[in-house]
């Protein structure tokens, strides 16, 4: 973790790596309520796009730290930025700091949710978050969280 946060690291025990989770099936928390297709008639990159700049990503990741926040109310929750040195349940001020650090050095940011075995991605230039892994009981919590901010929660074509 940057030492700038000043945070004690912890590990916790998994059965699964980071490249196991990614394999493994995933959801999206997005602001668009499904995949777009290929062949879309729309604009879609110029949209997204759009939403990459100043100041409408800005309150994209605060939508997610939201969530996340939440989130962290039912669950324990352990963020990295390497996969190899994990903080858990840091303060909501770390965690806000965390993802703004994410999107402000483009670093991708890890967080587990151990009790469940669930992996959330969330990599600054994208506008989602990817959350592998998920039971039936962890999509079921994340629903209302991820509509309480306005954002839509949809597994892709895999």
């Amino acid at each position: 973790m940057p030492h700038h946060l000043n945070k004690e690291t912890h590990n916790f025990a998994s059965k699964m790596t980071i490249e196991d989770y990614l394999e493994k099936t995933y959801w999206v928390i997005d602001p668009l309520p499904r995949q777009v297709p290929a062949q879309s008639r729309g604009q879609y990159f110029r949209i997204e796009e759009h939403f990459r700049s100043r100041p409408l990503i800005d309150a994209l990741y605060r939508r997610f730290t939201d969530i996340l926040l939440k989130l962290n109310c039912y669950e324990d929750l352990s963020f990295s930025t390497d996969g190899d040195h994990w903080e858990t349940n840091p303060l909501p001020t770390q965690i806000e700091a965390m993802v703004r650090q994410s999107l402000s050095e483009l670093r991708m940011l890890y967080i587990v949710l151990p009790a469940v075995e669930t992996l959330i991605t969330l990599s600054a230039d994208d506008t989602y978050m990817t959350i592998y892994n998920p039971n039936e009981e962890t999509l079921e919590l994340l629903a209302p969280l991820v509509t309480s901010e306005g954002l839509f929660i949809w597994k892709p074509e895999q």
